[in-house]
């Protein structure tokens, strides 16, 4: 008798080897979406984070699945020593006027391509949103590439009320993106 898979999320954790190993795999099949990332780099970035988790099927049959990550996302609150240009713009954005401490910025969601449509990169982004909720964030903050174009993530972001608060180019010159913000 076959056995239904279930999504279910949990904490990423830096020491957790073989879903660093997953997380890493899936974030290359996404580059240039998301920034290339090698390990050491991960560990410091979840070091820093303020909220990440692993989207996994659980409840397949062994061996083929043991629980397989079909997505993950990475937080950074205000304050890190984060150095990503889109994380910084909003350190800047909140210093100067808005409310210092108040932002969740979403440094990196991603969701296996075969799962697409099917519920797990909202999923992640339900958790995201209570984190800062709990954490009295005002809003969750992120960016999305405009070249090279990702249209699939400019509308899954807009069908979740995310609203452009600026554009900028980053990496000298080769990536322009689209900053966007939705209250908590």
């Amino acid at each position: 008798m076959r056995q239904a898979a279930s999504l279910r999320l949990r904490p990423l954790r830096p020491d957790d080897d073989a879903t660093l190993d997953a997380v890493l795999s899936l974030n290359r099949s996404w580059v240039p979406h998301v920034g290339p990332l090698h390990r050491d780099r991960l560990v410091d970035i979840l070091a820093e984070s303020a909220e990440a988790q692993v989207a996994e099927l659980a409840g397949l049959p062994r061996p083929a699945f043991s629980p397989r990550v079909v997505g993950f996302v990475i937080v950074l609150a205000p304050g890190a020593s984060y150095d990503s240009p889109n994380y910084r713009w909003f350190e800047d954005r909140l210093a100067g006027g808005g409310s210092p401490g108040r932002f969740h910025y979403v440094d990196r969601i991603a969701v296996a391509p075969g799962m697409q449509g099917r519920g797990v990169g909202r999923r992640l982004y339900e958790a995201v949103f209570a984190g800062a909720r709990a954490a009295d964030a005002a809003e969750v903050t992120c960016e999305v590439n405009l070249d090279p174009p990702n249209p699939d993530s400019q509308a899954f972001h807009s069908r979740l009320g995310f609203v452009e608060v600026g554009r900028q180019w980053t990496y000298d010159d080769s990536v322009e993106v689209q900053l966007l913000a939705r209250p908590t």
